[in-house]
């Protein structure tokens, strides 16, 4: 089989611009390595333009310009669009059209530019040269899984927590949409340049765990034969009595104690006119009381650890891993909480009313103030958010992404008041709101009570439908959207399941080369120009556009953190690649097609696999 001549290196655009700086007017130009983009190439060869219509005294206003590309609907407009003749015509003092022919005019020659043209307005057009688009095969080959993936900036250190589920309970199908978007969120900005770290905050001290504990131990009397009547604030679910036959399985019936007596002047429940909240607090007390410290702490930690342990496992088996698990516990007994309330104090932000401290969040942007200690000496949920905040950016971390559900949302203000009030940038703070997450069976909307235990978990979902099929539909919508989650399209093995479509065409081209070796053949991947310059049938180019957008996928995807662009953008390759199967043969006689055809499918198989890795979503080689 004869070799097609070629460098394996990709080759550079042009070469790099330096930044410049003229006193009348500005432009700012970003650096890249060595892999360019198609669009950041245009637009350093735009800001070469505008240089020389600055140096000939074209341009004059003070400004400072990024120019900006789009990609264009269709390719009879071209590759990329710009308005900057329209943004800068009023400074220039000329027409839109024409400052776009002057911008035009001095353009530096580019082997990737075919040509620019003016459309509407006063839009470039730029449309580029068949070697531009051909090139993306031997980039990507030459790349590999790292094509499209930028070198780490560790000025772009950023911690993202996301999930952070409180351990009363399995996680529900809720709780799955914010570890698959936090997940692949993670993952985008990694492949952008971050340097990322993965938390999840463990809620494993406060009211809610005591809840829990007493919760476990009040099954644990009913395992033992005693009779009582469950707290309406109470969880329920069958993982509460499975915990409790792990505790009586352990202790035996150590801490059994008559029903009766464990009630005995308890204050009324709610479904006997009784305040709920009142009647559960009494609860934990009398638990406290029977049990004591040492009997209480074995219900509290095996509860916990118990529950943990299970989202830990549920969640890796979901494909979702976490660099650090932070206790909350750990807050208060490292003195983290002491010193935050400390340093709000400090600043001025805390006084005191009736009994209780009181943070000025009112004065800082919040709907109102908030309390950090309570009139009893304990400190409030509030409280420890702050900590929690102060101890990220002590910890180095130049930004803290937070995850959160859509009822979350007063989050927002609160903890930016905090930031302020710490003298921490609040803009080093950012929230990310996650929608609510419908699931469908039929047509009909499955019914869910997390209060009464009856609910779907995440691990119930995960073996309905899979995990690949679960990650793709969590993000396939953008977070702050609700989401219809239809489970008999996401079980279907057919074009209209998305995630299907994507993994068929990977494995459509894995059978192409399974097909190569039954024939004893092989192919050249080391391709050059001359065999590149043999993609001209339209879905060839079609399918090059489409690859050459990948690294703008990742890009886009991270910055407006939006991982469903790049579900998008996967579905797109896939239609293209699935056209193109469709309309030509790629094991035909001629070598050279032959060869140049099977690299630009292993091209696109191996984006396909790229971008499904960063979902967390398998790339299957038979289907």
């Amino acid at each position: 089989m004869a070799t097609n001549a070629g460098d394996k290196l990709p080759e550079s655009f042009s070469a790099p611009v330096q930044r410049f700086t003229i006193i009348r007017f500005r432009i700012a130009l970003r650096r890249r390595p060595r892999d360019l983009l198609l669009k950041e190439h245009l637009e350093e060869l735009l800001s070469q333009s505008l240089l020389h219509l600055v140096r000939d005294g074209y341009l004059g206003s003070e400004c400072d310009i990024v120019p900006q590309l789009e990609r264009t609907r269709t390719p009879e407009h071209g590759e990329f669009a710009s308005n900057i003749a329209m943004v800068l015509a009023k400074r220039a003092g000329k027409p839109p059209r024409e400052l776009a022919q002057a911008i035009i005019d001095k353009l530096p020659n580019s082997r990737q530019l075919n040509y620019a043209e003016i459309a509407g307005p006063g839009f470039i057009n730029f449309h580029m040269d068949h070697v531009a688009l051909t090139t993306v095969v031997k980039d990507i080959l030459y790349h590999g899984d790292r094509y499209g993936h930028q070198p780490q900036n560790p000025d772009n250190e950023v911690t993202v927590e996301f999930v952070s589920a409180n351990p009363t309970g399995p996680l529900h199908v809720g709780h799955g949409r914010g570890a698959a978007y936090g997940a692949s969120l993670a993952n985008i900005l990694q492949a952008a340049g971050y340097k990322v770290q993965r938390e999840y905050y463990v809620n494993d001290h406060g009211r809610q765990m005591d809840i829990l504990a007493v919760s476990v131990w009040l099954r644990y009397l009913e395992l033992c034969g005693e009779k009582l009547r469950f707290p309406d604030n109470g969880y329920r679910g069958d993982y509460i009595y499975n915990i409790a036959r792990e505790v009586r399985n352990e202790i035996g019936d150590k801490w059994r104690f008559r029903g009766q007596d464990v009630l005995d002047g308890l204050p009324p429940d709610e479904a006997h006119g009784g305040d709920r909240e009142v009647h559960i607090d009494a609860f934990i007390d009398r638990a406290r009381e029977f049990l004591g410290q040492a009997g209480y702490e074995v219900f509290f930690e095996t509860s916990v650890n118990s529950i943990l342990v299970d989202i830990q496992q549920d969640l890796a088996a979901f494909g979702v891993k976490f660099d650090y698990w932070f206790s909350e516990k750990e807050l208060e007994d490292s003195g983290a909480l002491d010193h935050a309330i400390k340093r709000l104090e400090d600043n001025g932000h805390l006084y005191t009313k009736d009994g209780a401290s009181w943070f000025r969040a009112s004065e800082l942007g919040d709907e109102k103030d908030r309390v950090v200690i309570r009139e009893n000496g304990r400190t409030t949920y509030f409280a420890s958010d702050i900590a929690y905040f102060l101890n990220k950016m002590e910890r180095g971390f130049k930004k803290a992404i937070y995850i959160f559900g859509a009822d979350h949302h007063g989050y927002i203000a609160r903890l930016r008041a905090a930031a302020k009030g710490l003298g921490e940038d609040p803009e080093c703070l950012e929230i990310l709101l996650v929608q609510f997450a419908v699931l469908y069976r039929q047509g009909e909307k499955v019914a869910m009570s997390t209060r009464s235990g009856q609910f779907i978990t995440l691990r119930e979902l995960r073996e309905e439908v899979g995990s690949d099929a679960a990650r793709f539909f969590y993000v396939m919508r953008s977070h702050d959207q609700h989401l219809d989650f239809d489970l008999d399209l996401a079980k279907s093995q057919s074009n209209e399941n998305p995630v299907y479509y994507i993994q068929y065409a990977h494995a459509r081209i894995c059978s192409v080369f399974r097909n190569l070796e039954e024939m004893n053949e092989t192919h050249n991947e080391a391709i050059g120009e001359a065999a590149l310059d043999l993609l001209t049938e339209p879905n060839e180019i079609k399918l090059l556009r489409e690859l050459s957008r990948y690294p703008e996928a990742i890009e886009t995807a991270a910055r407006l953190r939006a991982p469903h662009q790049l579900a998008h953008y996967l579905q797109s390759l896939a239609t293209e690649f699935h056209a193109y199967y469709n309309s030509h043969q790629f094991l035909v006689d001629d070598e050279n097609i032959r060869n140049v055809r099977l690299n630009l499918i292993l091209a696109a198989k191996i984006v396909l696999a790229n971008g499904l890795e960063l979902l967390g979503i398998s790339a299957p080689e038979s289907m």
